[in-house]
């Protein structure tokens, strides 16, 4: 391995950087990687990730031979099955059962390889992930069913976005005026017993950037300025194009159906949250392409992350409690990549989507959304800072308590 050229190792370090960026990797993360990787190869580095370019600085131990390589790379997606594949390459790599450049064929063919679950599976996936997100809200069957047929709406755009760019650019607003639109028809002429704009939420629930809230904290906690500031930035300019699509196609709906008084039905049973969880985790099973054989440690780290706060809650605050569900599944993700020597961030992601929705963030938006009119909560802002910078230093104190095994 070592007797590959430089050439052929900085090649190599370059490929796996970007697909890295693109399966989603937090910056933190593939950089030190990336380093880890570096060395291995007998190389110095430098690398500079961001969510829209991406730098390399390579070099050797008497800089006999330097490289650097700046790219312009477009934001990445979560794609934890073929990070998980990446990265397995990159251990047969580094065990010597694979060479340099038989290692970057196989990673070629990981970027080429087809998604593995079929449409049918990501459609289903969208209408779960919106009906698991009104139970755990713990609001009505009727708002749950509606808020899964939404979604499922909303998928349809999802595709319709993938074969036209204009569509793509403006996905965002546009899912959220037609949620509202269809929401507020639903509300008139169907079913007013729904909650319109818990409905709404709850189906556009997957563009909603919490996991890149979370991420972009994470990310300047550890002191990568450029990259949490831009991903920062990124997920509020996405809020704002929600709410306004949002508010925009409520008061058309009104406009055009006019509205109707809201009938309050049952709540639902407080053993749903369970099953809301379940119903989540299995969702972003297929969202985030996760390998069938990490789904069983996916849907635990679910459980243990929501099961850890809320248990937690009984004593102290929901601040408190999250933090306490963030060093519980920080501790498991760790103990998963011991074991099977596969990414942390695999169960950790699944883990942290359930834990926004089950903080005293998402919990504060029912007491906002409450009814058909939004009312003042206080201290909203305060208590959403609190609830993510908990969820971060969960994270790091996990990792003092049982450090992973690889820096992924």
């Amino acid at each position: 391995m070592n007797s590959a050229t430089f050439t052929q190792k900085r090649k190599f370090i370059v490929r796996l950087g970007k697909m890295l960026h693109k399966y989603g990797t937090p910056a933190y993360r593939s950089e030190a990687h990336l380093m880890e990787v570096a060395t291995h190869l007998g190389l110095k580095s430098s690398f500079v990730m961001a969510p829209t370019s991406v730098t390399f600085v390579i070099w050797t131990e008497n800089h006999e031979e330097e490289y650097t390589h700046v790219s312009r790379v477009d934001p990445g997606d979560h794609d934890l099955g073929s990070l998980a594949d990446t990265d397995d390459v990159v251990n047969r790599m580094l065990a010597g059962e694979l060479t340099i450049e038989q290692a970057e064929k196989c990673l070629e063919e990981i970027s080429k390889q087809k998604p593995p679950y079929s449409r049918i599976l990501i459609a289903l996936a969208f209408a779960m992930s919106g009906g698991a997100f009104a139970m755990l809200m713990g609001t009505s069957w009727n708002d749950v069913g509606w808020s899964a047929l939404l979604s499922f709406v909303v998928f349809l755009f999802v595709l319709w976005s993938t074969k036209s760019k204009r569509v793509a650019h403006m996905l965002e607003p546009l899912v959220a005026i037609v949620a509202g639109i269809a929401a507020c028809a639903v509300s008139v002429y169907v079913d007013p017993h729904i909650n319109i704009r818990l409905v709404v939420l709850s189906s556009i629930i997957v563009f909603i950037p919490g996991l890149a809230l979370a991420l972009a904290f994470a990310e300047l906690s550890a002191r990568h300025l450029v990259s949490g500031t831009a991903r920062f930035m990124d997920s509020i300019m996405l809020l704002f194009k929600l709410y306004f699509g949002g508010f925009v196609g409520i008061s058309l709906g009104f406009a055009m159906f006019g509205t109707t008084d809201f009938i309050q039905p049952d709540p639902l049973p407080k053993w749903t949250a369970w099953l809301a969880v379940f119903i989540l985790c299995t969702s972003l099973i297929v969202v985030f392409k996760t390998k069938l054989r990490h789904a069983s440690w996916s849907i635990a780290a679910g459980f243990i992350a929501y099961g850890a706060s809320i248990g937690a809650t009984v004593y102290f605050d929901y601040a408190l409690g999250t933090f306490i569900g963030a060093f519980a599944l920080g501790v498991f993700s760790n103990l998963f990549n011991r074991i099977v020597n596969a990414p942390a961030s695999i169960v950790a992601m699944q883990g942290l989507i359930v834990l926004v929705p089950g903080s005293k963030t998402y919990i504060g938006l029912n007491s906002l959304i409450e009814g058909q009119s939004f009312v003042m909560a206080d201290q909203i802002g305060q208590q959403t800072f609190l609830i993510f910078m908990s969820l971060i230093a969960g994270l790091i104190f996990a990792n003092v308590a049982l450090p992973p095994k690889k820096s992924l």
